[in-house]
């Protein structure tokens, strides 16, 4: 059996800050394609990924089972319902990955089904940032002062932005490893750490930052989801005109 490259895409939220009437924000289209299908696309096309692993909210896995045979992705072995917090939908996720693994060192890629503009050379530099380190953390270098307030009213810290990054997007970790520290936070009753790379922070190891571009955002708001259409038609117009 050959060593296995995961990719678990979590893709539980509500999108409540979309003010988009109920539909979830990976559901809500970008030049006429689902957001989520322009995250799994990515992944689809990158030759290291082996399988894909989906955390869905419970109420559209159907819906999203019909758009990744439409759109004929077919790296994606399982779609799982998601979990209340981020957390618990990327447990259920790690879960299912572990079902679909072959080797103790196999790799996975915790991605966001809402952060789709990302390219496979990204995820080739997460894989190979883990072969080499143990763990990657997708990061853009911080551009501005960033001021650290403990109570939101006056500045404790000014960062020196030379060494001051902004966490985004794969997080990458061998699959044993980060379910294992999973399982330890349900132990303790931890739900809701914000991401995999804070709970290996959390459990005393180091994270290895892979430099990513900054286009790499999420779409949490409407102000995001414009941002990501220009950003992705600007894409497309590049890898169709070349400019």
């Amino acid at each position: 059996m050959f060593k296995m490259n995961i990719a678990v895409i979590f893709a539980g939220g509500s999108g409540k800050r979309m003010k988009n009437a109920g539909m979830p924000k990976q559901f809500l289209k970008i030049n006429d394609v689902p957001i989520i299908i322009h995250t799994l696309r990515v992944f689809e096309q990158c030759q290291e990924i082996d399988a894909i692993v989906v955390a869905c909210i419970k109420t559209h896995i159907e819906q999203l089972e019909e758009l990744v045979k439409k759109y004929g992705i077919s790296k994606v072995k399982k779609i799982t319902p998601g979990g209340k917090t981020g957390q618990l939908s990327i447990y259920n996720g790690l879960i299912e990955a572990k079902k679909i693994s072959n080797k103790d060192d196999d790799i996975v890629l915790i991605h966001d089904g809402v952060r789709p503009i990302i390219d496979v050379e990204l995820l080739k530099n997460n894989i190979q940032m883990v072969k080499k380190q143990g763990n990657a953390i997708s990061c853009v270098k911080q551009k501005e002062t960033t001021i650290i307030s403990k109570d939101g009213q006056t500045a404790d810290y000014i960062t020196n932005r030379e060494n001051t990054y902004i966490a985004r997007a794969p997080q990458s970790f061998y699959l044993n490893k980060i379910l294992n520290l999973h399982n330890k936070a349900m132990t303790e009753q931890e739900e809701n750490i914000i991401d995999s790379a804070s709970m290996m922070l959390k459990y005393g190891e180091k994270i290895n930052i892979v430099e990513c571009n900054s286009d790499n955002i999420k779409i949490t708001t409407p102000d995001d989801y414009y941002i990501a259409k220009a950003l992705l038609q600007a894409k497309e117009s590049k890898d169709v005109l070349g400019v």
